[in-house]
């Protein structure tokens, strides 16, 4: 298995395929990207037939609509907000707000971190989470941040789907109020947790934090690049001339405020969550699997004793038209581990159907 390619990011089909030596016509089902299942709001494909026009139009730098209802959404001052090219910038440029410094990132995670860190030529330290709970050692964390002056943690933890703690969260702010450490939480999942997990009421007394988010996952529009970015005001003003122009384009500027008004669409993706979340990884670990506790639309399994089973069960899956995401981007799993996103009920069934193939002897 040594000559696969494993391509960085989930969603990415063709060339595991043909890796593989499955024809490109091979009937997929995508449990590696992390999207909503239910698929983009019903009206959006008329709302795209209308919008032609708009692409005549250089994205208007002034118009503060969108700006304004993520503020009305979050219950901030539209100062705080900055609207991203997708999560990946916000990613970006809150690195390159520290340019040439110290980065910590909290790992296994995303990968992008290190990466934006690195673009920008910060030196990047890592920490570990412990165990197969992938619990974060905080006190660990805090003596890290003495070291740094910017920290990456993600929550919920893409791929683990592990939840820090507010009080952890807090303890962390604390301290990097003490050592002038930016604390950046990743919070592009945090929609789909149970409850609301969001750290908006932090913002007001922690000038050194920032919150990333992302539109795209929500509402399964990978492709329109929407996220945003909350902060203090004066530390927004500082990203916002990093910002390359036009960055944001135009139908996804215009889009920001019918999506976050559609509740319904909202209410739906709840009531799908609170049935597959908490019935399909305990299924899992019913099969013998270990499964971390999730508060994510995914949930990562561990493959085997070793990357090598791991990797034979990806392909077990993938002949069966199951695209699990592998995990050879995410240092400390290293291929041992698969991320499976939650889909619905039907497609939920076959997975678990082929994991209990896998299992019988």
């Amino acid at each position: 298995m040594s000559r696969i390619y494993w391509p960085p990011h989930g969603g990415r089909v063709a060339p595991l395929l043909a890796r593989f030596d499955l024809s490109a016509d091979h009937p997929v089902t995508d449990f590696s990207a992390n999207l909503n299942p239910l698929g983009p709001p019903t009206w959006l494909t008329d709302w795209l037939a209308g919008a032609g026009e708009r692409l005549t139009r250089y994205p208007d730098p002034d118009d503060d609509r969108a700006r304004r209802a993520i503020a009305d959404h979050e219950g901030l001052a539209p100062e705080q907000v900055l609207l991203t090219n997708g999560g990946i910038e916000a990613i970006y440029l809150a690195a390159a707000l520290h340019a040439g410094g110290q980065a910590l990132v909290i790992e296994p995670t995303f990968s992008e971190y290190a990466l934006a860190c690195r673009h920008h030529g910060l030196d990047v330290a890592t920490l570990a989470l412990r165990g197969e709970a992938f619990a974060l050692e905080v006190e660990a964390a805090e003596r890290a941040l003495a070291r740094v002056d910017v920290a990456f943690l993600c929550r919920p933890n893409n791929p683990t789907g592990t939840l820090v703690a507010r009080v952890d969260i807090a303890r962390l702010l604390a301290r990097s109020r003490e050592t002038g450490t930016t604390l950046v939480v990743d919070e592009a999942f945090v929609d789909f947790t149970e409850g609301d997990e969001r750290l908006n009421a932090l913002l007001a007394e922690a000038p050194n934090l920032l919150l990333l988010r992302s539109l795209t996952k929500w509402f399964d529009v990978p492709g329109l690049r929407l996220g945003y970015l909350l902060g203090a005001p004066a530390t927004v003003r500082r990203l916002a001339v990093r910002q390359m122009p036009w960055s944001v384009n135009a139908l996804a500027q215009a889009l920001v405020a019918p999506l976050l008004a559609d509740h319904d669409y909202l209410a739906r993706t709840r009531a799908w969550l609170a049935t597959v979340r908490p019935a399909v990884p305990e299924a899992a670990r019913s099969l013998g699997f270990t499964v971390p506790a999730t508060q994510a639309n995914f949930f990562l399994l561990r493959g085997g004793r070793n990357v090598a089973e791991a990797e034979t069960l990806f392909a077990f899956l993938l002949h069966r038209g199951l695209l699990a995401r592998h995990t050879h981007g995410f240092p400390g799993l290293d291929g041992a581990w698969l991320r499976l996103a939650l889909r619905e009920g039907h497609d939920n069934a076959r997975l678990l159907e082929a994991l209990a193939e896998w299992r019988r002897p």
